[in-house]
């Protein structure tokens, strides 16, 4: 008898999930019994209308906001016992975050921008693998510019080699083409999906443009932070394929 093949490992699982941002009177519910399963590997985009809470689920996973109930297990952690510490030990071990303002650090340099993650966790090598991990998006010649002296694509490259220098087994983006012109958000795409297919990251994205969130694996939709499991779109392809 032959055994079962296993079942593919979940990088995320939520189950349950509800959150809510503010207080009193102003306190929003934001996610409503969230519950999502995004498997290693997997490339997913989160999409829906602005106010749906796709960002605020991206933020989530990735350990920034924590949530009032349910379960959040990401990498196999469940970020529901971690205090903040350990939190951010987690983030810095496990996970890469891009956002669409890319978040640079101004008076630092593209090599010394991309080194801070790995000397926060002590390091010694940052800056060599700082330097390898911006030859490695194209910006070996920019290493010593600061932000101000980059362009919009250079500076989500930048921040692109920050979120991959510690090599992380998840990466999360929330609009990384957003501030972009169409060609260079298309080079930024691929940058995306080429680095996450070569290191056999899990990638899920937040994104108001369809194309590219067409271009995942599964495109989930948000509404009025409630995930409509009918709306649902998966490209995934079959192994005989």
């Amino acid at each position: 008898m032959v055994d079962p093949a296993p079942l593919p490992q979940a990088a995320i699982a939520l189950s349950d999930v509800d959150l809510s941002l503010g207080s009193g009177a102003a306190r929003v519910h934001i996610l409503k019994k969230v519950g999502l399963s995004v498997l290693a590997g997997e490339t997913v985009s989160l999409v829906g209308p602005s106010g749906s809470g796709k960002s605020t689920l991206l933020m989530t996973m990735a350990g920034l906001e924590r949530i009032d109930s349910g379960r959040l297990t990401v990498a196999g952690v469940d970020l529901g016992t971690l205090n903040e510490d350990g939190l951010a030990r987690f983030r810095g071990a496990h996970v890469g975050i891009i956002f669409q303002s890319f978040h640079l650090i101004p008076n630092m340099t593209a090599l010394e921008n991309v080194a801070v993650p790995l000397e926060l966790a002590g390091k010694r090598d940052a800056f060599e693998r700082a330097r390898e991990e911006l030859q490695l998006v194209g910006l070996g010649h920019r290493v010593d510019h600061y932000p101000t002296a980059l362009s919009g694509g250079e500076q989500q490259r930048v921040a692109i080699a920050r979120a991959l220098v510690a090599r992380p087994a998840i990466l999360f983006a929330d609009e990384p083409t957003g501030n972009l012109d169409e060609t260079t958000g298309r080079q930024i795409a691929d940058l995306l999906f080429q680095t996450a297919s070569e290191r056999g990251m899990t990638l899920v994205l937040v994104t108001h443009d369809l194309a590219l969130a067409d271009r995942c694996d599964r495109v989930v939709r948000i509404h009025s932070g409630i995930i409509d499991p009918l709306a649902e779109t998966s490209h995934r392809r079959s192994a005989a394929e």
